[in-house]
Formats: structure tokens, C-alpha cells, sequence
């Protein structure tokens, strides 16, 4: 597993791995949970080849820097003002760090602009709002992937 924060970017490409976006958790703290969400594929989070990234520096710079993983798991609220967003009404215009959406947003913009599919996702948030919009835009996105593929 490789952590990777602010300024702390790997420059290497390996033959695969998987990438996990949190400001807070790990991988293992996932497998209670999402079993309801991915069912048969829960098991990925015990697996190796893990970068978890804990903010949208991080996941750009790694994904430039390492090409797509192939398996991508996402959180929504990356920084404490976006739970204060939520609880207490914080504007979020307010809001210095993006959100996992914003990752998910760039992900789509780079796979578009770079001929790419999107990488296999899943979305661990526990903030039911957010992890909607971020599945939601991706399932879109790869939905647009197979029709682009089977008009070719």
C-alpha cells in the first residue's frame, strides 16, 4: 500500500494497481459496508496494490503520474468543511478542498480528452448525497464509453 499526500506523489508506473480517494479511512475499513454495495466484489479491499490518495492533488498528480488504475474507490467529503457543509449549512462556495464529485468530474475530463474507459469504481462515502452524484457521473460516463465503442 502506498500513502500518498500533500507534495508526496510517486513517479512510477506499475503494471497495475488499485486507488483509493479518503481524507480519513483505508481500505478495511470499507469491508463492513460496502459487501451491500458491491457484493462479490468486497474482497478488493483486503487486496495489495493499493494508492490511496487524500485529496484532489493527490488523485490528479498520481493519475498523471502513474496512468489509470484499474480499479478507482471514492469518497465524497475529502476535508472537514465539507461535513460542516452538511451538518451546519456551510456554503460551500466557501470550501477550499474539492470534493470526491471534483475528482470524479476530472476523471471523466481526462478519460474523454485521452480516448480512455473508465477504470471499474466503486463509491465508499458514507454521505448519501455525494456518493450519488459521484456514481451517478460515472455510470453515465461509462455508459457513454460502450456507446461510443459499439458505433465504432
Amino acid at each position: 500500500m502506498l500513502l500518498l499526500g500533500k507534495g508526496k506523489y510517486l513517479k512510477r508506473k506499475p503494471m497495475g494497481y488499485k486507488l483509493f480517494l479518503d481524507d480519513v479511512r483505508t481500505m478495511t475499513d470499507c469491508i463492513t459496508y460496502m459487501h451491500q454495495r458491491i457484493g462479490k466484489k468486497n474482497p478488493i479491499y483486503l487486496e495489495k496494490d493499493w494508492v490511496i490518495c487524500r485529496n484532489f492533488g493527490c488523485f490528479k498528480a498520481t493519475i498523471e503520474d502513474m496512468g489509470l488504475p484499474d480499479f478507482i474507490s471514492f469518497d465524497h467529503d475529502l476535508a472537514d468543511e465539507h461535513y460542516y457543509d452538511a451538518i451546519n449549512g456551510f456554503p460551500r462556495d466557501l470550501a477550499t478542498e474539492k470534493t470526491g464529485y471534483e475528482c470524479a468530474k476530472w476523471l471523466v475530463e481526462y478519460c474523454v480528452k485521452k480516448g480512455l474507459k473508465i477504470p471499474e469504481f466503486a463509491v465508499h462515502s458514507m454521505n448519501p448525497v455525494g456518493a450519488e452524484r459521484i456514481f451517478s457521473l460515472l455510470t453515465k460516463a461509462t455508459n457513454n464509453d460502450r456507446e461510443r465503442v459499439q458505433k465504432s
